[in-house]
């Protein structure tokens, strides 16, 4: 008998920041340069569930990130990631808390895709034993090929993937490995537009069924007012506002984070304020 999956409940105190203070270190031969401290006595609480996070480059949306998965540690104050101190997590129980989807990760090796998504999914959270989320197949690790569209690509050694067809198989790996929340830095970036509406219907369903929160960056802004439950917005001082698509994707907000028109907005989150800037003042001419 098919095992059903029932809707679960997130956790309102998902990611708790305590007055942090994080910076990147200088880098080589630039020590004299003074270091812009990306988070300076942050302090936030946020709730699980499928959240994006929108804002304009260097707004601080991937090192807040890496800070809630504990890739990153702060040089002042406390992050608990589901109650757990990131600081005190072990290897292991960072992996088991949180998968991260890096922008452009690549893998040389040779082994076939197939051989090392079964490895993923027998040796992570699930232990290789999932009923699929909405489907006909038999197991989450048939289901999630069928939905990424993985099936031609089984035989072939990673390291011979496209760039599109790498990030299919990535988001699979996250996917498969079962750890309680996944954060995914730009992951679609290189997918065609029919792709990307069928994985986020597809990581909605996975995200609500089976509990794990998904914090998600995306350059789209369309595609931040369909399919979260919630949305995080950037701004370049790093002040942040959060709650559903509708309430936060203003106009008023969203001149207000990149510094232009909304109108000018529509599918261009990929392009720096400088940018649309020019863009804005050219268009004054």
């Amino acid at each position: 008998m098919k095992q059903e999956l029932q809707q679960k409940d997130f956790p309102q105190d998902f990611i708790t920041f305590q007055d942090i203070s994080f910076a990147y270190p200088p880098i080589e031969d630039e020590e004299d340069l003074a270091v812009k401290p990306i988070f300076q006595h942050f302090t936030a609480t946020l709730p699980g569930g499928f959240v994006s996070l929108v804002g304009p480059n260097a707004s601080g949306k991937s090192t807040f990130m890496l800070l809630a998965a504990g890739r990153l540690l702060p040089q002042q104050g406390k992050i608990f990631l589901l109650g757990k101190n990131t600081c005190q997590m072990t290897e292991e129980e960072r992996s088991l808390f949180a998968s991260f989807i890096y922008q452009n990760m690549e893998f040389d090796t040779e082994e076939p895709v197939a051989q090392l998504l079964e490895q993923v999914y027998r040796n992570g959270a699930f232990e290789g034993n999932c009923p699929p989320i909405q489907s006909h197949t038999q197991d989450l690790l048939e289901e999630i090929i069928e939905v990424l569209e993985l099936q031609e690509l089984k035989e072939k050694p990673l390291k011979t993937l496209s760039k599109g067809q790498m990030q299919r198989v990535i988001l699979a790996f996250s996917l498969l490995y079962g750890s309680k929340s996944i954060f995914m830095d730009e992951p679609l970036f290189a997918l065609e537009n029919n792709h990307k509406h069928k994985i986020l219907t597809y990581i909605k369903s996975y995200c609500h069924q089976l509990g794990i929160t998904i914090y998600i960056s995306m350059h789209e802004l369309e595609l931040s007012r369909m399919y979260p439950d919630n949305v995080l917005l950037f701004y370049p001082n790093r002040d942040m506002d959060f709650g559903s698509p509708d309430e936060i994707l203003t106009p008023q907000a969203l001149e207000k984070a990149y510094g232009v028109p909304a109108a000018m907005l529509k599918d261009a989150e990929s392009l720096t304020r400088k940018n649309l800037q020019e863009q804005y003042e050219n268009q004054s001419l």
